[in-house]
């Protein structure tokens, strides 16, 4: 697991342009009515890459691009629709989402290596995009998959081509991450510090919200310890009193990680300012994790690469092996 956290900075630039390729010569822009909208569907991993497209493009795209994580399609898919159904690993209710909206005439892509998934799509000539090197499976596919799904919607002639800002973004989170896994590097030194408690992750909205439930989920599977996320501005109308009671059992337990970058809204960091006054007493520790990166890309890689490799460090310290996943491979067994 540390060698495919460790690998995958590497792999972004293959799996963009691979993308590119197999969407561009499928002509998944070429059809006689133009694409609407385009609808994402994916969980885990791949809903991960879902929800860090939307936040890289929305300044961009020049049609609505809605997230789904869940076999629900919304009404409104059809022809004019792009779907894109992402799972890096089974994923049962992407595989469903997909046969509906093939189903309705939207023009459905796939990228990830869901067997079943992969199947389905080659049986009924949905053009398909592997993200299957050794490095890019499961946990370790959120990069790969975020960049293969940009490579897909530049193909449909959504977006410019990101080849530039995917290949710096890959060149700088590989020289991040040997920073952070050296002796003493950050990884290590924060997962010493939220030690046996329960990390809770705040980002403002946006990448730093798609990094901060990254984290939760990478804790969740990988340390196998509870975690949680929340983002702001949102988190201050309502979880934030949340804290006004039990600080004698929080103070004990719960580790407050803040993940900040220098293009946050104007108003955001006062906001973090007012949620530390708030919540210092009540926390074992506050931390504040700084993204490095100019660049919207490397910004959220670089957060994402940090808790994964922080999620593996907690592990250690436990003797957790962070591989198998058995409560969640039993929910989905009892679901079949």
């Amino acid at each position: 697991m540390w060698e495919a956290a460790c690998a995958w900075p590497e792999g972004l630039t293959e799996a963009y342009g691979a993308a590119r390729r197999v969407f561009g010569s499928a002509g998944v822009a070429a059809a006689d009515e133009p694409i609407q909208a385009v609808v994402a569907f994916g969980l885990g991993t791949g809903g991960a890459a879902c929800d860090a497209t939307a936040a890289l493009t929305a300044g961009q795209l020049a049609v609505p691009f809605v997230t789904c994580h869940d076999s629900l399609v919304p009404t409104f898919v059809g022809p004019d629709c792009l779907v894109v159904v992402v799972a890096c690993g089974d994923s049962p209710e992407t595989v469903a989402a997909a046969r509906q909206s093939e189903a309705r005439g939207a023009r459905v892509i796939g990228i990830g290596n869901d067997l079943e998934l992969a199947r389905l799509v080659a049986g009924a000539g949905i053009p398909w995009c592997e993200v299957g090197a050794e490095g890019a499976r499961g946990r370790a596919g959120f990069g790969p998959a975020t960049v293969s799904l940009l490579g897909a919607l530049s193909a449909a002639g959504l977006l410019p081509d990101w080849s530039a800002e995917v290949s710096a973004a890959a060149g700088f989170v590989a020289r991040r991450r040997d920073a952070f896994v050296a002796e003493k590097g950050n990884a290590a030194e924060l997962a010493r510090r939220i030690g046996r408690t329960i990390p809770l992750v705040y980002g403002s909205s946006g990448l730093a919200a798609v990094a901060a439930r990254w984290w939760k989920s990478c804790v969740n599977l990988n340390a196998k310890s509870p975690a949680f996320a929340a983002e702001l501005p949102g988190l201050t109308y309502d979880e934030l009193a949340g804290w006004g009671q039990g600080g004698d059992i929080t103070r004990q337990t719960m580790t407050l990680v803040f993940l900040r970058h220098d293009r946050e809204p104007s108003a955001v960091p006062a906001l973090f300012e007012s949620v530390r006054a708030a919540t210092e007493e009540v926390m074992a520790d506050v931390l504040d994790v700084w993204a490095d990166s100019r660049h919207d890309l490397g910004r959220l890689f670089e957060l994402a690469l940090l808790g994964e490799l922080v999620s593996l460090e907690m592990a250690a310290r436990e003797g957790v092996d962070p591989g198998p996943v058995p409560a969640v491979e039993e929910a989905h067994f009892a679901q079949r």
